[in-house]
């Protein structure tokens, strides 16, 4: 009885019974003389043995209430609007996916933007139409606003709505679409700007906070990790990879860290099914605010050029050059008399270092170029015929950005320009007309809206418009102005080895 007892008390914990069985069944195998004969199994000798569990480096989830509490009030959405015109608007698509289209060169669905029964006949309506929709967030209280230059790239008005509901029209003050930074502003007093953050100071890894207008969604939060820093996808400057939920109408809102501080402004997204799949990217705030400042001050940004064409150094290059590791900038082109030219550099160069800074990887030159003030001097170090040289040069002074249309009153957007068909362009220099072996053409540095839609991309080199031949960016912008603007109209361009045709319809 005494053994039944023990036996039901202790069957709520099997590890107890099965410990208190093997004991007595131990002390009877001792009574018996058979001590040796009864081993313990070898599992429960190793699990006695293991040593104890070290502590968890991370615990918990953080709580974002206090950073939205914080930042909310400073983030806005900003709608696009722009005047009906013949042929041009979209029927059928929600505005945020335009948006989405534009930004990522996705064609326009079949049977979408074409023009309707009571369209193409220039009935003069002028009634503004939702464009597309974005986000910002508010950087002084007298009414500045930061976003994205796709968002507000083409628009005829702007309309900023506030977390409290109250709206504006906004005036841009400048865009920069080669760093995808613009700068709004509109006539408000009193507004909480945000506190901005080092994005330097981000740790792979660390918590990140977005907030925004997906699919306009307005004040919609949205957390992920940090996923990689110095992020390369070919444009202007390195990105912040994060795995941040960035949908089309997160584009322009603050991407924020545990303390509170806006490091980057969400601009991109990788992905194949037209959702996000994980992969999101920001444009890092200390380059932002470097861009926005000029804007403030000027409307522009200037930027240093030296005229050349790179490329990577690869492997082979640097084993065929003895430079060792690969590193440095590949010079295939220098324009002529360009400073760079006028410097000495050739091709075949590896530049090592500009301005005293080493350059560790390609896209590292345009930016060190880029962000040096026209007019002053920069010494440098290229790697020619396994040999190491230093050089000098003055900067010269990259042309201004005009793909970004101006959407206000008093800067209206002229049809026939490169704007209106999202293009930006420069001329080919001499070396690259010789490798291409083309007499003439311009060289596509960016599309967007139209062009984008026709599916022209950035590195083309377009070779005719409308079956007229193409000799620089002056003669380009000369056929689109004289185009009727109710036409579509051919472009032939080449794409690597490969010369084809695209149409572009308005």
């Amino acid at each position: 009885m005494n053994h039944e007892r023990e036996i039901n008390m202790t069957a709520t914990s099997p590890s107890i019974r099965l410990s208190q069985l093997k004991w007595k069944a131990l002390s009877a195998a001792l009574a018996l003389g058979l001590g040796a004969a009864l081993m313990v199994p070898q599992a429960e000798v190793a699990h006695a043995q293991a040593p104890a569990s070290a502590a968890p480096l991370v615990q918990g989830l953080p709580d974002f209430t206090v950073l939205v509490d914080r930042v909310g009030p400073s983030v806005v959405n900003i709608r696009t609007l722009e005047k009906a015109q013949p042929q041009a608007q979209a029927q059928g698509i929600p505005p945020e996916m335009l948006e989405f289209f534009r930004r990522f060169g996705m064609p326009v669905p079949p049977g979408f933007g074409q023009p309707g029964p009571d369209r193409g006949q220039g009935n003069g309506n002028d009634e503004a139409r939702p464009r597309g929709i974005g986000s910002g967030f508010v950087l002084s209280a007298d009414g500045y606003i930061m976003t994205n230059a796709h968002v507000v790239d083409g628009a005829d008005e702007l309309i900023v709505t506030l977390p409290d509901k109250r709206e504006f029209k906004a005036k841009l003050v400048g865009a920069d679409k080669r760093t995808d930074v613009a700068l709004v502003k509109i006539d408000a007093k009193g507004l909480t700007p945000v506190a901005v953050g080092d994005a330097k100071s981000l740790r792979v890894g660390e918590w990140v906070m977005a907030i925004g207008s997906p699919y306009g969604l307005e004040n919609t939060v949205t957390a992920g990790i940090v996923s990689a820093k110095q992020r390369e996808t070919g444009d202007y400057l390195p990105f912040i990879q994060t795995d941040v939920a960035i949908n089309p109408g997160n584009s322009g809102g603050p991407l924020i860290n545990m303390r509170g501080q806006v490091v980057g402004i969400n601009s991109q997204i990788y992905s194949r099914s037209g959702g996000f799949q994980g992969i999101s990217f920001a444009i890092p705030m200390d380059e932002a605010m470097r861009v926005s400042d000029q804007l403030r001050s000027q409307g522009f940004v200037t930027r240093g050029r030296i005229g050349v064409s790179i490329d990577e150094v690869s492997k082979e290059v640097a084993e065929a050059t003895n430079l060792g590791k690969p590193r440095g900038a590949l010079v295939r082109g220098v324009e002529k008399g360009s400073p760079a030219d006028k410097a000495g550099i050739e091709p075949g160069d590896v530049i090592l270092s500009f301005g005293g800074r080493d350059i560790q990887q390609t896209p590292d030159l345009p930016r060190f170029v880029g962000n040096t003030k026209p007019g002053s001097k920069a010494d440098l170090k290229v790697w020619r015929q396994g040999k190491e040289r230093s050089l000098n040069i003055v900067v010269g002074e990259f042309e201004r950005d005009d793909a970004v249309a101006a959407a206000t009153p008093d800067k209206p957007q002229k049809n026939g320009s490169l704007a209106t068909f999202g293009l930006t362009v420069r001329n080919l220099t001499d070396a690259e007309r010789k490798t291409l072996n083309v007499a003439g053409g311009v060289y596509v540095e960016s599309v967007d809206g139209l062009a984008a839609q026709a599916g022209l991309r950035a590195e083309d080199v377009i070779l005719a418009v409308d079956n007229q031949k193409v000799a620089s960016t002056e003669g380009l912008k000369k056929i689109l102005s004289a185009l009727d603007q109710r036409k579509a109209f051919n472009v032939l361009f080449r794409r690597g080895d490969w010369v084809q045709y695209a149409m572009v319809r308005r």
